[in-house]
């Protein structure tokens, strides 16, 4: 029986809709495999310092071959800094899940977190600022602080209505904190964490208080 012009064209529409659907599919878990390497690698790399991590190390962690590697970068260096963005974007994000959800929770953050973020991410402090203060990193590690700059407002406005204190107030107080935790997550140095934390305690009561007191409603600033 001979088919139709309709029905061919009707096939091969069917056919171009599965194709789509699987080079999607092709692709997502290209992506999904990509951050998993990325992940392995950070965490090799973390581990092991830059020096001490050759590329059969890498493809030993991420169980598969040295060539795979190559499939989802051009060269170490690409690898190298994706990986960086990739995994300390990852560790803001885990910082922020453990924000303050109103003022009350204020001081059970600042008193928490620094230790908290040290023993989870401080062997990746010190490789995020390892492979950004090379001679041929720096550019990108400018870029990358770029957006964390970014980043940190947009934490800080998610705040606002939480703490009711103004977002542009918040920014500062964020890198102070974020910076305090991360010298105590490398160096754990106990004197300039303390200090540094009790001053933010002063600050974020004194500041809570004056906007509560101007009747500053958070979301309008």
């Amino acid at each position: 029986m001979l088919m139709s012009v309709y029905d061919i064209l009707i096939m091969n529409n069917h056919s171009d809709k599965i194709k789509g659907i699987h080079m999607k599919k092709t692709k997502e878990q290209h992506n999904e495999r990509k951050k998993e390497i990325m992940e392995k690698c950070f965490e090799c790399y973390a581990e092991n310092g830059l020096t001490g991590t050759g590329i059969k190390a890498l493809a030993a962690a991420c169980n598969c071959t040295t060539g795979n590697l190559y499939c989802y970068f051009k060269n170490i260096d690409e690898l190298i800094l994706e990986s960086t963005a990739y995994c300390m974007t990852k560790v803001e994000d885990d910082f922020m899940e453990k924000a303050p959800t109103d003022p009350k929770d204020v001081l059970r953050f600042i008193e928490e977190v620094p230790y908290w973020t040290a023993k989870k991410h401080g062997k990746k402090y010190r490789l995020m600022y390892q492979v950004y203060t090379l001679p041929k990193y720096i550019e990108y590690g400018k870029k990358f602080f770029e957006g964390v700059n970014e980043r940190y407002t947009e934490y800080a406005k998610q705040l606002e209505p939480k703490i009711g204190i103004p977002h542009t107030v918040i920014t500062p107080l964020i890198f102070i904190f974020v910076r305090a935790c991360v010298h105590y997550a490398m160096f754990e140095d106990e004197y300039y964490l303390k200090t540094q934390m009790e001053v933010l305690k002063q600050a974020v009561a004194l500041f809570a208080d004056k906007y509560r007191r101007e009747g500053f409603d958070g979301g309008d600033a």
